[in-house]
């Protein structure tokens, strides 16, 4: 993308998932289904550009478009309500031998934490992926893993080869490369296929996964840089304004209260839950608060 394409402002595109929710307040107010939601894509492909001259437009189609390829992180909003499979994600090499564009490492914010919520996160020291396979036949994969208590504003790295689970009680930010390749290990009986023989073939008895402890930057606070994205939170009091640089291909994420995001000649405005996309070819732009107002900058590293 070059500096002539302004930064737009996405629509969020609602996932229905069985362990998900039929009320997201108060970060939505309709999710246009009357199913459960599990997930609030809001860089997906199919995410639909409210503002600007691609307005109406994919996202997918805009990248193609303008010939940048595909949008290289994938942010979404997570609500269950339920227990997530224990799943984990191939790495680049793994994902591409089987005909896939990438590999899948995330990261994990907690923007909601009920007490005594948890992730689970790696398998526990001296477990074995052969004992992983063979806790599938008597129901015992869940005490394999690592159980990591979270509290609001932790931040998870989680990257491939990590057998995973999300518990219920959470509301995260999930930052992850544009990609869906998902194994299903265990589902706890839900009538959902698993991929058993894909994803012990990928799984890795010791990661990097776990904890990330916050940075404190010039002006904001590092809450990630790994090889994939960057995440970064800023937190505005009112009517304050901010020159913010920008490097590599990435968007901005509204948590609370809203936010102008201003170019020459263009102004976009940034609420709770939405996503608006800096076009490569922006070395800053300048964001404004009225009020008090938080949100995250999710950047792609040009050298990933």
């Amino acid at each position: 993308m070059t500096s002539r394409i302004a930064p737009f402002l996405l629509k969020p595109w609602f996932s229905e998932r069985v362990w998900g929710k039929k009320d997201l307040s108060p970060w939505y107010s309709d999710t246009g289904t009357t199913e459960l939601v599990g997930e609030a894509w809001l860089t997906g492909p199919q995410c639909v550009v409210e503002t600007g001259e691609f307005a109406g437009q994919t996202l997918a189609s805009v990248a193609e478009e303008l010939g940048d390829g595909e949008f290289p992180l994938l942010v979404k909003l997570l609500f269950p309500n339920e227990k997530l499979s224990v799943q984990v994600h191939p790495d680049d090499a793994q994902a591409q031998a089987v005909g896939e564009a990438r590999g899948k490492t995330e990261c994990w914010y907690v923007l909601e934490a009920e007490p005594g919520a948890y992730v689970s996160l790696g398998l526990k020291k001296g477990v074995t992926v052969a004992a992983v396979a063979a806790s599938v036949a008597d129901g015992t994969m869940e005490s394999l893993i690592e159980q990591v208590p979270v509290s609001v504003g932790d931040m998870l790295f989680v990257d491939a080869g990590t057998v995973h689970a999300i518990g219920p009680g959470v509301v995260l930010l999930e930052t992850q490369q544009t990609s869906d390749v998902t194994y299903r290990l265990y589902d706890y009986g839900r009538p959902r296929e698993l991929h058993l023989e894909k994803g012990l073939a990928v799984t890795k008895a010791k990661t990097q996964a776990g904890k990330v402890a916050p940075r404190e930057m010039d002006g904001f606070t590092r809450l990630i840089e790994q090889k994939y994205f960057v995440v970064d939170r800023f937190d505005l009091e009112e009517m304050e304004e901010l020159r913010m640089p920008m490097a590599g291909r990435g968007c901005l994420v509204g948590l609370k209260g809203t936010v102008a995001v201003i170019t020459p000649g263009d102004e976009v405005e940034l609420a709770p839950g939405q996503a608006v996309v800096i076009p490569e070819g922006f070395e800053e732009v300048i964001v404004e608060a009225e009020q008090g107002a938080s949100f995250v900058r999710c950047v792609a590293p040009a050298t990933a």
